[in-house]
């Protein structure tokens, strides 16, 4: 017999039955998108399109899940997901637009997107959007917590932090497009200790939800985005130096400061 809760468990245990697979795969396939983009991978879109639909469900779908938990009028269940749609109503409305007017003024070259790897990106958003919604909403005692406030304010810090560090990140990668010549080495701020500051930061966003919700959900997400996140900035690492050899700085790591 159906039940949401049963579908939770199966949905939450196919996350982290999903980790260790993609993570060992990364390590083996990098994705082809952005400057590892390559043939053999079927029809392509154009960047702004696939982050605007491979991200939407996050949206869409939290939106359309959480008014049927029990937790819908708690005023903490409305903050506890609010860093989540932020943070997605930034990578699928702003992101994608600000992409979409610097390719069409001609400030950045235009690239595609394999349609292969969006859909399974979409596929992905659909399950985790499912499993954060349905915890924040249904599942999370959240009036029973006496250490809510606590876990809301260290993981709010450590998110939005993280936030900070992602969208900054993006917009030096984004003007170094700006005005063609190519792919340049990004310098200054945390690009002097890691060359993907943009992952670091989102990695500690997922930190942070996880601290926040205290939940095997949110801990399943964070985990999932570092075995996608790390094995990608490796692959980014990697490149820099293959392709700016003396050039690119000896003492940067891929993606954790100091550590990897």
């Amino acid at each position: 017999m159906f039940s949401d809760e049963g579908l939770f468990h199966y949905t939450l245990l196919f996350l982290f039955l999903s980790t260790p697979p993609t993570i060992i795969s990364l390590l083996f396939l990098t994705a082809p998108y952005g400057k590892h983009v390559r043939p053999g991978w079927g029809p392509t879109i154009p960047p702004p399109v696939a982050w605007f639909l491979m991200e939407s469900p996050t949206i869409w779908l939290t939106l359309l899940l959480f008014p049927y938990g029990k937790n819908n009028g708690n005023p903490r269940a409305f903050l506890l997901m609010s860093p989540f749609l932020l943070h997605y109503l930034h990578r699928t409305l702003i992101y994608p637009l600000r992409l979409y007017l610097k390719t069409r003024d001609g400030k950045i070259q235009k690239s595609c997107f394999p349609v292969s790897v969006a859909m399974m990106a979409f596929g992905f958003n659909i399950l985790n959007a499912y499993l954060q919604a349905r915890w924040v909403s249904e599942y999370a005692d959240l009036d029973g917590d006496e250490w809510f406030w606590w876990r809301l304010a260290a993981g709010a810090m450590v998110f939005f932090g993280g936030a900070v560090m992602n969208v900054w990140s993006d917009n030096v990668l984004m003007g170094l497009k700006e005005g063609g010549g190519g792919y340049k080495i990004p310098r200054g701020g945390l690009f002097e200790w890691v060359s993907c500051p943009n992952y670091f930061g989102e990695i500690l966003e997922w930190l942070g939800w996880a601290l926040m919700t205290w939940s095997w959900a949110g801990f399943g997400f964070f985990t999932y985005t570092c075995a996608n996140l790390v094995p990608r900035a490796g692959a980014n690492h990697k490149w820099y130096l293959k392709k700016f050899g003396e050039d690119y700085p000896k003492n940067r790591r891929a993606v954790i400061p100091f550590v990897y």
